[in-house]
């Protein structure tokens, strides 16, 4: 799909709401988004910021690309507080249950829908579905999955801060024991 077609696509999905003011222009646009400065930011923070990062697709948009075999995944921006991600989803797509080691996250969901579930004990994970327009955050502890919420492909924003260094995979064997496997972000979201 062309930055253009992208663009007509997700229009409607960034049509709710407040006009936002003029977007910041040049090499750095995007490490100009207000946010706290100088420190890392909380979960809640974070979910401000990618609401704000959703509202300039210009910032994004040239970065959204599908491929049906695996997750599409673009670093937008890297500082020492705050990583910020473009992840584009198709059917299937999912992370599996992860944490984020020390980093807390949020994501907004510009295009298409996602489903994050969180790891419960004696029960099903509990679900949430997040469409265009959409946003959530969550806690470096936190345990969860995201997927692909079916239907047309999706896009999202994610950030990070402190900087996804270190993750944590989660996995059930054969005899029901949980077990936790420590890797790096690059491991899980490789430049494409």
């Amino acid at each position: 799909m062309s930055s253009a077609a992208t663009s007509r696509a997700l229009a409607p999905a960034l049509a709710p709401g407040p006009t936002p003011a003029p977007a910041p222009v040049g090499h750095d646009a995007l490490a100009t988004l207000p946010r706290p400065r100088g420190r890392d930011l909380t979960p809640a923070e974070l979910e401000v910021f990618v609401r704000e990062l959703a509202d300039w697709p210009e910032l994004w948009i040239e970065h959204v690309r599908h491929d049906a075999t695996q997750r599409v995944y673009e670093e937008l921006l890297r500082d020492a507080h705050l990583t910020a991600w473009l992840i584009c989803w198709m059917d299937d797509h999912d992370t599996g249950f992860h944490d984020h080691d020390v980093s807390a996250g949020a994501v907004a969901v510009v295009g298409g829908r996602v489903r994050e579930e969180r790891l419960t004990i004696g029960r099903s994970p509990r679900s949430r579905s997040f469409a265009a327009g959409e946003a959530f955050h969550f806690a470096p502890s936190d345990i969860h999955r995201v997927r692909h919420g079916g239907g047309d492909p999706a896009v999202t924003l994610h950030v990070y801060s402190p900087p996804l260094a270190r993750m944590g995979a989660y996995a059930v064997d054969d005899e029901g024991v949980l077990a936790r496997r420590p890797m790096t972000y690059a491991e899980e979201l490789r430049a494409a």
